[in-house]
């Protein structure tokens, strides 16, 4: 049983009642109307999605009813029922608007399967909507975070591509997050409730790189005991990423190609050709105009594969996005480890800033987990983070309050003294952090601190702690 509402504009009276019945039988909520002005009426009390209209009828035609929902704000896939001659006709009012056109007498069959096609559409576009407002509020499309222009250019080409089904090359340094995109490309889409499946060209070796895509048959060669599904049929309706597409074998290059373009797969060892209804996405790391001159991608599959491209900018390029993408993660890991960590340090924001992330947004995520992992506490520490990360220790903003003023003629050692001890008075005697602050291992903090106490007197060494 589906919510879509669908209206019938029919004026002979048979064929109306006949294919409200048959879409009722369905499990759509059907409605009727004898012609365009009625028909008008029934969308302002009615309300449906999809509207199926004559062409041919008295007072209002379908082509002037298209017209008016046309128009109108309201979002209707409007399908024309055509007698046999007014092809013509149909095409012009493709061109108006319309999803589709079937010609008279109406093959249950084929109006099905664009009801289905229709609803699938119009749910993928009230998806696409809500996303939108998500994007607009959080800065997160999909499985993507971020409100930098750089990544609000990818998530508009997102946007765009992912209704079609036009194969999308996605290109970009490693850790950038081409997956991601792939699968929120398949969330997006009308294919999402079908398979995803990915697969990297890189981590195959060469002998079963075919097998792996293609699958084989028993005894197709040694070692193959029994019958393999390989990738593309498990995607069957789906999406299928072949990721690092420029490790992919040149002889493995050329079969996806003809898969590609026939639509059909050969398993291994078989004589039969299979179809298949695969949507496919690639990405790589490499350059890929590159990798075609050098010979490591094939010319035609690169043009074939490159249909849309969307390119992943590295980290470096959009660290507005690091307060999102903190947030984001945190509250991933520690909810897959089940952790209180929900914020960081204004000193580990401050080293993030500072870091070059070669390793892009995956080494961000590794870092984070790791920091989730071993911290106690709801708040990130840089002492959470990895030995030696970022390799450079934030300084802190002086306040003056926080202010150390030497002068003139004190020694290096006695400015050193005074630099420790104020250190540790505004980290309120956190030795760890103020020993990274100090930019000093916490044993040579407490040396030195263990050397304060021996020049005091009695009374004062009290007051430093080791």
């Amino acid at each position: 049983m589906t919510n879509e509402k669908i209206l019938i504009v029919e004026d002979e009276e048979n064929e109306r009642t006949g294919l409200a019945e048959l879409i009722s039988a369905w499990g759509y909520r059907a409605e009727t109307a004898r012609d365009g002005m009625e028909g008008l009426e029934k969308i302002e009390s009615f309300g449906p999605g999809i509207v199926v209209t004559d062409l041919k009828m008295p007072r209002m035609d379908g082509m002037e009813l298209l017209e008016h929902i046309a128009e109108s704000p309201a979002e209707i896939a409007v399908i024309l029922l055509t007698a046999q001659g007014s092809v013509d006709a149909a095409v012009a009012a493709m061109k108006l608007g319309a999803y589709d056109f079937i010609e008279k007498p109406v093959n249950p069959t084929r109006l099905r399967n664009i009801l289905q096609n229709a609803a699938r559409q119009r749910g993928t576009e009230r998806e696409l909507e809500v996303t939108r407002r998500m994007l607009r509020d959080t800065g997160q499309l999909g499985l993507l975070v971020g409100s930098s222009k750089k990544m609000q250019e990818v998530f508009h080409l997102i946007e765009m591509v992912s209704p079609s089904t036009a194969s999308v090359l996605i290109t970009g340094e490693s850790g950038t997050g081409k997956e991601l995109v792939a699968r929120t490309i398949h969330e997006l889409s009308s294919r999402k409730n079908k398979p995803f499946v990915a697969i990297n060209c890189a981590a195959i070796p060469e002998t079963l790189i075919e097998s792996e895509i293609f699958g084989h048959e028993k005894g197709a060669f040694t070692g193959a005991l029994e019958r393999r599904t390989g990738c593309f049929e498990l995607a069957e309706g789906g999406t299928l990423l072949l990721d690092e597409i420029g490790e992919m074998p040149i002889a493995t290059q050329a079969k996806l190609l003809r898969v590609l373009e026939d639509r059909k797969l050969r398993r291994l060892g078989s004589k039969v050709e299979t179809a298949v209804d695969v949507r496919v996405l690639a990405a790589t790391n490499k350059i890929p105009e590159e990798a075609v001159a050098s010979g490591q991608l094939r010319n035609d599959l690169y043009y074939r594969l490159n249909v849309f491209n969307l390119h992943m900018p590295p980290l470096r390029d959009h660290k507005d996005d690091l307060p999102d993408l903190v947030h984001a993660l945190l509250r991933e890991m520690s909810n897959k480890h089940n952790r209180q960590a929900r914020t960081v340090t204004d000193s580990v924001m401050q080293i993030f800033e500072q870091h070059s992330w070669p390793g892009n947004v995956r080494e961000l995520r590794n870092a984070l987990e790791r920091a989730v992992i071993v911290c106690e506490g709801t708040v990130i520490e840089p002492r959470h983070l990895p030995p030696g990360f970022g390799n450079v220790i934030p300084r802190p903003v002086v306040q003056e309050a926080n202010a150390v003023r030497v002068a003139v003629g004190t020694t290096v050692d006695e400015a050193e003294k005074q630099l420790i001890l104020k250190t540790l008075e505004a980290t309120h005697n956190n030795k760890t952090r103020a020993a990274e602050i100090l930019g000093i291992s916490l044993k040579t903090l407490h040396n030195k601190l263990k050397e304060y106490r021996m020049n005091m007197p009695e009374s004062d060494a009290a007051t430093v702690s080791e």
